[in-house]
């Protein structure tokens, strides 16, 4: 099917240090391991094969969980050879994280994962001695509710209102019928319109607690593709962490090493990246019902912020070898804790999280443990047929698109306008002018320069209000054809934002069926990091 991509510098949406890493300046060379290129992973293997911590003993742990995970869920039979192939020595992981977020949340959780799926395919094709299987670690530890708690359908805010508290992923459903009954009455007749009322009610009314809902809907969704669902948040894959846990009790590491890379980013020479995540003394929660609250040392003293529960250095000690469940890694250690848990070789993400990721290297470094390659995840445009022909009938490109509203407007009116609103050639000429009595000033009185200057001023800037006063009024004029532009672009850009950052996967599913997925797969290319157009 048709598609077309454009850099990611070029669609004006993605930040200097994204961009900056895509196009591998050096500068930025030191913050990551290797960049993700094909024939890179064979070192990436072979580092992460030599890693002490993947023992066999390990595998069977990691394969041991994923079975109990999906004990009540009926897994096709590629998940289940996935989960298998994870207790062999040459066996590899390719992950993507995402948030607990109400339905999919934003169009680009599918992206993520169909990213993460592609690659190992690709993979298995370049090194068909080891096996590759895509992970999808869902942020079950999370606990910031109101950023998963709605999604986008149709221009409106589909929201799950309840109280916040604790980890999301133990969230009971309970109050989710409020939901579906206002989602269901928002989607319409329709086969499509049936399959996604089905989906939604059996994830979320047929299940306990947000964590086994959201397992339960990505596996719908990807399960003939193999893909395997972890929960972190497991006692025995916690006991695994524990070495990594006291050390950062005890040492602040996790501490150290990333403040001391914030600082090394912030000053590189010429650039101006803002730090995603500056790091706590201890960069860890303590979990307990109905609550994660931040762990402090203060006064020879572990506390849990915001409660009664304190430790002495032997008691938590003792706490964590005891109950490593009820520790939890925040956003600096939990990309250390899948990396210990998972023989994984890269991690897919988006801009926000590549970002943190970058500030990570030397924490790995310093606890040695091999740090994974970082590959942006697939961005994806998706026109309709429909879209497509409007856009051509009034001659607009893909690149158009991309303008913010005031500049796509005006460059669309001065396209189609049959005046010329242009008023460049008359600048330069004046310019030119200008010039001429600027040598001529200099040869008579040398103070006159200053007067010249302001008049050229003066009269550039009556040529610039001239220049507007024009455009303005033929944008008045095309009033009806500015308007049909504005409305396409609005359709496929949001609140002039990007379509997978606020639209629901379940538009589109209105639109294409069950074979939303199939095209998907069928077009993204993981490892061709450009902004990918589609028109389905």
């Amino acid at each position: 099917m048709p598609t077309d991509c454009i850099p990611f510098r070029d669609t004006q949406y993605f930040s200097s240090l994204i961009c900056d890493y895509l196009e591998e300046k050096p500068e930025l060379k030191p913050f990551y391991n290797r960049f993700p290129k094909l024939e890179n992973f064979e070192a990436q293997i072979k580092e992460k094969s030599d890693f002490k911590g993947l023992s066999a003993s390990h595998r069977q742990v990691l394969a041991s969980v994923l079975e109990q995970q999906y004990s009540d869920l009926k897994a096709s039979e590629a998940t289940q050879l996935n989960i298998s192939l994870l207790k062999e020595a040459n066996t590899f992981t390719v992950t993507t994280g995402h948030q607990l977020n109400l339905f999919t949340g934003p169009l680009y959780f599918l992206y993520k994962i169909v990213s993460t799926i592609n690659l190992t395919k690709e993979l298995k094709v370049a090194y068909p001695n080891q096996h590759f299987v895509p992970i999808y670690w869902m942020a079950t530890e999370d606990h910031d509710f109101d950023e998963i708690n709605y999604f986008n359908f149709k221009g409106k805010k589909i929201q799950w209102n309840r109280a916040d508290g604790g980890a999301v992923g133990e969230f009971s459903t309970e109050g989710l019928e409020d939901v579906f009954e206002l989602y269901t009455k928002e989607l319409g007749v329709g086969k499509a319109a049936d399959e996604l009322r089905t989906l939604f009610s059996e994830a979320y009314l047929n299940h306990d607690n947000l964590a086994d809902a959201t397992r339960f809907l990505a596996d719908t969704l990807f399960s003939d593709l193999g893909l395997v669902i972890l929960d972190g948040n497991d006692r025995e894959l916690k006991r695994a962490f524990i070495p990594y846990i006291e050390q950062d009790i005890l040492l602040q590491t996790s501490s150290q090493e990333v403040s001391k890379t914030n600082t090394l980013l912030a000053n590189i020479p010429n650039t101006h990246y803002n730090i995603q995540v500056n790091p706590r003394e201890i960069n860890l929660f303590y979990l307990s019902k109905d609550s994660r609250e931040r762990i402090i040392f203060e006064d020879d003293i572990y506390k849990v912020i915001d409660t009664n529960i304190t430790f002495t250095k032997a008691e938590i000690l003792k706490e964590i070898h005891e109950f490593p469940e009820r520790f939890s890694p925040n956003v600096i250690m939990r990309p250390l804790f899948q990396e210990v848990v998972l023989p994984n070789l890269c991690y897919i993400g988006g801009g926000g999280e590549l970002a943190y990721w970058l500030q990570l290297k030397d924490y790995f470094e310093a606890v040695k443990v091999p740090f994974p390659m970082l590959l942006l995840r697939n961005s994806v445009l998706i026109k309709t047929q429909q879209q497509t022909k409007k856009l051509e009938k009034l001659n607009i490109s893909n690149r158009d698109l991309f303008y913010k509203r005031d500049t796509f407007i005006n460059k669309k009116v001065r396209r189609i306008s049959n005046i010329d609103i242009d008023f460049s050639k008359q600048k330069k000429h004046l310019q030119e002018q200008f010039s001429e009595m600027y040598a001529l000033a200099e040869q008579t009185d040398a103070s006159f320069v200053g007067a010249v200057k302001a008049q050229e001023h003066k009269q550039i800037k009556g040529l610039e209000h001239l220049e507007k006063r024009l455009l303005k009024a033929q944008k008045k004029k095309l009033a009806d054809q500015v308007s049909r532009m504005t409305d396409l672009q609005n359709q496929l850009f949001p609140n002039q934002s990007l379509q997978e950052r606020a639209v629901n996967f379940s538009e589109l599913y209105l639109e294409f069926g069950d074979q939303l997925i199939p095209k998907l797969v069928l077009d993204l290319q993981p490892l061709n990091q450009e902004f990918l157009i589609l028109n389905l």
